[in-house]
């Protein structure tokens, strides 16, 4: 979904700002919009490196490091552009971190789309001492703009960053109210030319750049185009379909997955907990802190293995604290084997397109911390997606004939039985692959993603996925967000979509009470699949009565698979797996224009999607047309404001 902000591309905007605010790393490119034969240009952050230390690099870590008051002096923290920087991000707050974990606040963007926390407490890092500065989520992304805002305004001192296109990335599966936390965020350092992007669709962008004009060779009308993306934090999946519009091929984007908290980082703990064992068969007990730390040197470690096959193992040093234990200090390594057993069975076992994500039984209590997927294994995760999008391609292409996404599964349309005898379960084939983020760019994890893939393409008699290549899996995203710039000037290929989920608000049956049984819930579609943004729809029904005055809470729905339920749809029993059920917004609406506290008014409702992708439900009075509203931004404070 590629949502646009109000205030569009103005003539004094000189450049197309892309920027990745990744869970492992922020990125930023450009492109110069008054140069027609100008290239999108990765631009190099400034940071600090260590104590003293400034150097450029590509990348900034999004990692955020609370020094001791006395850890660093003041002249070892001067940025080119202050004395006095707000935080020590990036590079320095990851090795420093690596050391002294307690210090270190990572993943802030798998806490910002956590519903289960109030993300504007700052409570990072989590579980550190008293004694530790405490941090927001929504202020640490904050610090990691702020910082590329300065580094952006130093280099380009004739265009400060608030007065150009800034395109910033989301992942495709973040909810209304992550992704208006993510634009607030950006908005409070000043950047109010501001779009949003889903991540997937930016690395779809970049492919399509990278190939000047040649990706229509390489794709045609009736492809599927999945797009995985694997980072530090996420595992983000989207389907791509190519149609045709008056003879020239265009992009759709036609689903995306759910959240899914499975990434490198995943990858690093398990590292970690495996030296963890290899050191407690020697007699060596590590505390938790310990294997804290171990995790991020597992990290380096991991990446410097997967992109060296000759490289048989990497010494990993495991800190210690107290003088008497200087001398004590533990050392093992990690190999070759262990990495490859670890991850590529682990995490992208061999696994048939039936075979989908094992939800183990959970305990009655648990820490507080980040919903992490329960099954490791990604390849189950993108079986269970395909199987759960097996009908997400358009009417259009299964009635051309260009492309069957059935073909070959026993009873599905255009199936032929008798040529295939093991039965699968029914799933959208896809005939291309773009690989995404940084745990692809190992070979050997990305070949055995491919593998497992086109084995199941195999299985029900369909060609190979062609992949996709060109992009870098570092870099492709705030690259691609750039390139968007000019795709909304009206230059280059624009993928369509609208939003990629329908929701659906919860309706209070009428009904005689019953002891102990709350009346049943129905729920009505207020915003179908793909409604774009920036449009409004009647929801089409009868009349429903609002209380104002009272506490009263709004229940949310949301739908990947119910694409043909319109505005007004009322659902009185759905599948257990057709809706999700979204946080609830608690609210007292204000009594006003004479109206009394309780008092229930016949009200109409219509829908809108903001160009940033938040959600608004408006209910309107039907004796004299007064209005309320609901944003669906899941936020902390009350999002409800009659007008």
């Amino acid at each position: 979904m590629d949502n646009q902000s109000n205030i569009e591309a103005t003539p004094r905007s000189q450049y197309s700002v892309g920027i990745d605010l990744g869970t492992t790393n922020c990125v930023m490119s450009y492109l110069d919009t008054q140069d027609e034969n100008a290239r999108v240009t990765v631009m190099p952050i400034a940071q600090l490196t260590a104590p003293g230390t400034v150097e450029e690099r590509l990348q900034l870590g999004s990692f955020l490091y609370q020094p001791h008051e006395h850890e660093m002096n003041p002249a070892s923290r001067v940025l080119p552009w202050t004395s006095e920087p707000s935080a020590l991000v990036g590079a320095i707050a990851r090795n420093l971190g690596a050391k002294t974990p307690i210090r270190l606040v990572a993943s802030a963007k798998s806490w910002l789309c956590h519903a289960g926390v109030n993300r504007r407490e700052a409570f990072l890092p989590a579980g550190s001492p008293e004694e530790v500065e405490k941090v927001s989520p929504l202020r640490a992304t904050e610090l990691y703009l702020e910082h590329l805002k300065n580094a952006w305004d130093h280099a380009h001192p004739s265009h400060p960053l608030s007065e150009q296109d800034v395109t910033l990335t989301v992942p495709a599966s973040f909810d209304p109210g992550a992704r208006d936390l993510t634009a607030e965020a950006a908005r409070n350092v000043g950047l109010t030319q501001l779009t949003l992007l889903e991540e997937p669709q930016a690395a779809m962008y970049n492919w399509i750049d990278n190939s000047n004009d040649d990706w229509r060779n390489q794709v045609s009308v009736g492809d599927i185009v999945l797009v995985v993306d694997i980072g530090g934090g996420t595992t983000d999946l989207s389907l791509v379909e190519v149609t045709e519009d008056e003879g020239n091929l265009t992009l759709k984007r036609i689903a995306v997955g759910e959240h899914i908290l499975l990434g490198g980082d995943n990858m690093d703990l398990a590292l970690a907990f495996r030296l963890k064992m290899k050191l407690a068969q020697e007699g060596k007990e590590l505390q938790p802190w310990q294997v804290q730390a171990m995790t991020h040197a597992c990290r380096d470690a991991k990446e410097a293995l997967l992109n060296d096959a000759e490289l048989q193992s990497v010494p990993i040093v495991v800190p210690s604290r107290g003088s008497k234990l200087l001398g004590a200090t533990l050392k093992t390594e990690l190999t070759q084997d262990e990495v490859q057993q670890t991850l590529v069975d682990g995490f992208f076992p061999k696994v048939g397109i039936s075979d989908h994500p094992v939800q183990r039984a959970r305990g009655a209590l648990t820490q507080m911390g980040l919903p992490y997927a329960q099954d490791a294994g990604i390849t189950r995760h993108i079986a269970a997606f395909l199987t759960k999008q097996a009908r997400a391609v358009s009417g259009e292409n299964e009635a051309s004939g260009d492309y069957n996404p059935f073909a070959g599964m026993p009873g599905m349309p255009g199936s032929d039985p008798s040529s295939n005898a093991e039965n699968h379960d029914a799933f959208i084939q896809p005939t291309a692959i773009l690989f995404n983020g940084g745990v692809l760019k190992s070979n050997l994890l990305a070949e055995r993603l491919e593998q497992t893939i086109n084995q199941w393409l195999a299985n029900a008699n369909a060609n190979s996925a062609t992949r996709l290549t060109g992009v870098d899996l570092d870099l492709a995203v705030a690259s691609g967000a750039a390139y968007y710039g000019a795709v909304r000037h009206g230059q280059g290929v624009r993928i369509r979509g609208g939003i990629a989920s329908a929701y659906y608000v919860g309706i209070e049956s009428a009904m005689p009470a019953i002891p102990g049984m709350a009346p049943p819930l129905e729920a009505l579609c207020v915003a179908p699949f793909g409604m774009e943004e920036g449009s409004d729809a009647a929801v089409p029904s009868q009349e429903f009565g609002l209380v104002i005055g009272q506490p009263v809470h709004f229940q949310f729905f949301g739908s990947t698979v119910r694409r043909d339920d319109s505005a007004g749809t009322h659902l009185d029993h759905w599948a257990p797996d057709e809706l999700e059920e979204l946080p609830e917004i608690q609210v007292t609406l204000a009594a006003t224009d004479g109206r009394r506290e309780g008092e229930v008014v016949p009200v109409t409702l219509a829908s809108r999607v903001t160009e940033l992708g938040t959600l608004y439900l408006e209910a309107i009075a039907t004796d004299n047309g007064q209005k309320w509203h609901v944003e669906f931004d899941v936020r902390d404070e009350s999002p409800l404001t009659s007008a």
